[in-house]
């Protein structure tokens, strides 16, 4: 069933990734946009944990991982977001639902592979403060697009205990930001309208490690780096004078190309490592720290003020716990319960405060009988930003799902 239905599935998801509108963060106007992979729908429910070695599950954060698979692997995962968007004097609401991967791995021994595509970053707001149509002065913006990025990797079990991988990733995509400014007394308002073409690869190795410390209990380790990437940004900009009509559309009355040029921006480098401890098929707990060399990270275009960037971290902790992983007496107890904390300073500095990012994450793995296969479900919650300097305070939902179907291919029969 899963190797009928599978071209066709990720055809289709793989035209959703490039249509949706990702993110309603004001923030993802700077660099390269809202950071949209976090992680598997699994991983994520750990607060972003990714150092336990999984053989029905892919792990896209670490490519050492690949040769833990028993079996061909389709997974995919979506989430549907809210968010209250909070000022010291307004509050408003969004949501979102957005696929967040599509991949495919395979097994081959010591070796085990894998690739798929994603959307990496995203930028979309809108924001508008005209106060009614009679008194057009005010301003809105408005962002479109992100990044995507399609990858390939690999990995090889060198020992029982240690395994190394590495992948190769191409982002690729476009943003489009749209400011209107209207002053009062003046007939018409400007509009400037940004658009980038975007373009550029990167690379990540990572290396992997489990032990058994006595009959039960399991150490296991894992660390990634990627160094770093630049990507080009193919610029345009466009500047129009509008019209305010009383229906609230905005006509365009005469525009103009402006001579903009093309920027690099570069992709920081970033190092993950972590560890964690318990009996594989019962409960494992760890903690991962991720650091990301951001400072140099710049925008789109050379005129953006008030905002500038800090080096980057992230940590996390969680673990997970089955009751029974073999009954048959109960269903429940072959669930997978899953829970985390995760902290990150995102790097951006706006106004001179540092937009921070702190949550609490649960999930569930629910196995489908027969075939190793399971549903993912996982629940996060926390807040992003300030509300000081003028700032977004961000409280959010998200809401996740997943599937990691598995199956086995190229097995040749014992009987015609």
């Amino acid at each position: 069933m899963i190797k009928k239905s599978l071209v066709s599935i990720c055809l289709l998801l793989s035209l959703i990734s490039f249509a949706q509108e990702g993110s309603s963060s004001p923030y993802s106007f700077y660099g390269l946009g809202d950071m949209r992979f976090k992680g598997t729908v699994e991983n994520r429910s750990m607060g972003g944990l990714s150092v336990f070695p999984d053989s029905i599950h892919m792990n896209l954060q670490n490519p050492a991982f690949y040769p833990d698979l028993k079996r061909i692997n389709f997974t995919l995962g979506a989430t549907y977001a809210t968010t209250k968007l909070k000022t010291n004097t307004q509050e408003e609401n969004a949501r979102r639902t957005t696929l967040d991967y599509l991949a495919i791995g395979i097994p081959m021994g010591k070796f085990g592979g894998g690739f798929g595509l994603m959307p990496y970053t995203s930028v979309g707001y809108k924001i508008q403060t005209f106060p009614n149509a009679d008194t057009p002065e005010g301003k809105k913006y408005t962002g479109t697009g992100g990044l995507n990025k399609a990858f390939i990797g690999g990995g090889y079990q060198i020992t029982k205990s240690l395994s190394l991988g590495a992948e190769f990733g191409y982002y690729f995509g476009n943003i489009e930001t749209n400011s209107i400014y209207f002053i009062e007394g003046v007939q018409y308002g400007t509009r400037e309208l940004n658009q980038s073409a975007v373009g550029g690869g990167g690379f990540t190795a990572g290396i992997s490690y489990k032990s058994k410390i006595n009959k039960k209990l399991q150490v296991a380790a894992s660390a990634t780096f990627s160094p770093e990437a630049s990507l080009k940004f193919a610029n345009e900009r466009n500047i129009a004078t509008v019209q305010f009509y009383t229906s609230g559309q905005i006509g365009v009355i005469d525009d103009e190309d402006i001579v903009v040029a093309d920027t690099k921006i570069k992709m920081p480098s970033k190092l993950s490592f972590g560890g964690g401890i318990g009996e594989p098929t019962k409960w494992m707990v760890g903690t991962e720290l991720t650091l990301q060399q951001s400072s140099d990270l710049g925008n789109r275009f050379n005129d953006i003020n008030d905002v500038a960037f800090e080096n980057a971290y992230k940590w996390s902790l969680g673990g997970y716990y089955v009751p029974n992983y073999n009954s048959f007496a109960s269903y429940w107890k072959r669930i997978t319960y899953r829970g985390g904390f995760k902290y990150e300073k995102t790097g951006l500095v706006i106004n001179d405060k540092s937009i921070d990012d702190a949550g609490m994450t649960l999930g569930l793995s629910l196995p489908v009988s027969g075939n190793f296969s399971n549903i993912n479900l996982g629940f996060e919650f926390g807040k992003r930003g300030t509300k000081d300097a003028g700032l977004v305070e961000e409280n959010y939902m998200n809401f996740t799902i997943g599937l990691s179907l598995n199956d086995r291919w190229f097995v040749k029969k014992k009987y015609e």
